[in-house]
């Protein structure tokens, strides 16, 4: 198994506001632009999404994307580590990976990434936490623990949490939780306090008129809110996964 491995400060992002591209949702305006328009207003993580992709196209999304966000964000690839590594060698500046539940390479994407990559991983449920805990130190970095709601963005998705779900899971977590899924404005304050690091959103910036806008009053809301009696996962203070 892969020892354990410290965080580096180039595995710490700010996941206070998390973009999850859809180029769909982003129509006519693309996915670059929305990208660098919700950067400007403070995203700072965006995730390439695309499950209808093939490799040639997701990497020439990645090289767009990474020009939009300029080193002003964090920037993964969700699922396709292959994309990954290969934007990689290509010179793109792609920082890790989003890996799903039916995903079974997390140890392998930490081997092939190395220890400063960025590591997500989807959890919703205390199993998948259990396994998280399992992993060596270092392995993974935080979990997108949703969906809070319905959303059609993921019709697969599992059944709806709430917020009183999400806390749960956030509290025994032993890594930094993002709330994703059908995740709206006025749920920013009341997630926060329930323990989350930061907000995952796709529509409520993809299909947002002005994402530049949209993601400032997502940032202000968060900001606003206080944090509350849970912690943001354990990991946040003993460093479990980290």
């Amino acid at each position: 198994m892969r020892a354990a491995v410290d965080p580096s400060p180039s595995r710490r992002p700010d996941l206070s506001l998390y973009l999850v591209t859809d180029r769909e949702l982003c129509g006519a305006r693309g996915v670059a632009e929305t990208v660098r328009r919700a950067v400007d207003g403070g995203v700072g993580i965006v995730q390439l999404r695309d499950k209808h992709a093939d490799a040639d196209e997701q990497l020439r999304q990645a090289e767009e994307i990474a020009a939009a966000i300029d080193g002003r964000a964090a920037f993964v690839i969700n699922d396709r580590l292959d994309v990954a590594l290969a934007a990689r060698d290509r010179g793109i500046p792609v920082d890790g990976v989003h890996l799903g539940q039916g995903d079974t390479a997390v140890l392998g994407a930490r081997e092939a990434l190395g220890s400063d990559a960025i590591i997500g991983l989807t959890a919703n449920t205390e199993e998948h936490l259990a396994a998280v805990a399992r992993l060596p130190r270092g392995t993974v970095d935080h979990l997108g623990v949703g969906v809070i709601r319905p959303t059609s963005t993921k019709p697969d998705h599992p059944p709806a949490l709430g917020v009183d779900g999400f806390a749960r899971l956030a509290a025994s977590s032993p890594v930094p939780c993002v709330a994703i899924g059908g995740v709206r404005l006025e749920d920013a304050a009341g997630l926060r306090a329930a323990g989350a690091a930061g907000l995952a959103v796709v529509s409520a910036l993809c299909a947002a008129d002005d994402p530049e806008r949209a993601a400032r009053e997502f940032l202000a809301a968060w900001h606003a809110g206080q944090a509350g009696s849970r912690p943001a996962g354990r990991g946040a203070s003993d460093g479990v996964g980290r």
